[in-house]
């Protein structure tokens, strides 16, 4: 699996965590910044993180700014991604199962590191289940190719 990893300046101590785990999962992955505490705009981080998630870049994508409400927003502009905002180990899970989702997005502001880890731990070994939720991702997909 290939990660795709960004924040604004309120995510980047959690950043720096979740890069930790994904070197411990043996994961490949990509850093796409920021690289400072000073404000900068979120969708500048999290539309390309998302766009090559998109391509097929990489498999998966992980977001996180202040409250992971801003990059969510962003993300789920582009066509093909399904980003769920995620504070929660049990979110994260069903997310994976239920909607496929491909991008993660969080808040440092609004979890600890010790929970980010764990969420992301979870939401990047749960697989999606398919059955009846293929139907509903499928309805999605339908609706991005009519309406864009």
């Amino acid at each position: 699996m290939k990660v795709a990893l960004a924040s604004d300046h309120g995510g980047i101590h959690i950043r720096e965590e979740i890069k930790g785990l994904l070197e411990e999962m043996g994961l490949e992955y990509e850093d796409f910044g920021c690289d400072c505490e000073e404000s900068v705009d979120y969708p500048d981080y999290a539309l390309p993180v998302a766009e090559k998630v998109a391509r097929g870049e990489f498999d998966r994508g992980i977001l996180i700014c202040g409250t992971g409400i801003g990059m969510s927003i962003s993300a789920n502009k582009v066509k093909g991604i399904r980003c769920a905002l995620v504070h929660d180990v049990f979110s994260a899970k069903a997310t994976r199962q239920h909607n496929d989702s491909n991008v993660l997005a969080m808040g440092e502001r609004v979890i600890g590191p010790g929970l980010a880890r764990e969420i992301a731990r979870v939401w990047l070994t749960t697989e999606f289940e398919g059955g009846r939720h293929a139907r509903r991702i499928e309805k999605l997909t339908t609706y991005e190719e009519t309406h864009s």
